[in-house]
């Protein structure tokens, strides 16, 4: 019983640090990543389909993302979609293929990306403290209902703990990690 609540707090936990880096990687740093592009959706035929299925996405140098559509009937969708996801970019249609220059940040808006970066961090360590409230709560439930003894609790909480402490480290890695490739000029 105790390892059933330590192995789905620990499920809970690591998806709390995947959203966390998920949403790490849409942070726009100043240089040029597939990445940013990732929640387009372009309307393709009647339905809104994902950027990466309608074009080849890639990034011939550190400052520019270079869409080529399947299709050249798909560039003027695809271009109006990356400006209508208002990411603050401007791409550059030439006809074949789709220029998305990146340009360089700024200070101020460095630190306005840093801030967000943390937001992001400690969102994730409350889910990730959520989720130790909740598997503590639920061995000392399975503690009363005589599932097992105040010891086997106690040595259930610690390893929650353990789990928490870990995985909130991990989220400050991945936020020092962001914070110092926005912060690179």
């Amino acid at each position: 019983m105790v390892k059933e609540i330590l192995k789905n707090a620990e499920d809970r936990m690591k998806k709390a640090v995947e959203v966390v880096r998920d949403e790490l990687v849409k942070v726009r740093t100043g240089k040029a990543t597939t990445a940013l592009l990732d929640g387009i959706k372009v309307e393709y035929y009647g339905s809104m389909v994902p950027l990466n299925q309608t074009a080849n996405v890639s990034t011939p140098d550190v400052h520019t993302i270079a869409v080529q559509p399947w299709e050249k009937s798909m560039i003027g969708p695809i271009e109006k979609a990356i400006l209508n996801a208002n990411l603050g970019l401007n791409p550059i249609n030439d006809g074949n293929i789709i220029r998305v220059p990146i340009p360089p940040l700024n200070e101020e808006r460095r630190r306005e990306l840093v801030k967000l970066v943390k937001k992001f961090g400690e969102d994730g360590k409350i889910a990730v403290r959520n989720v130790r409230r909740d598997a503590i709560e639920h061995l000392k439930k399975s503690e009363k209902q005589e599932h097992f003894s105040e010891d086997e609790r106690k040595r259930g909480e610690e390893e929650v703990q353990k789990l928490t402490d870990k995985y909130v480290k991990e989220i400050d890695h991945l936020l020092a990690l962001k914070e110092k490739e926005i912060m690179e000029v």
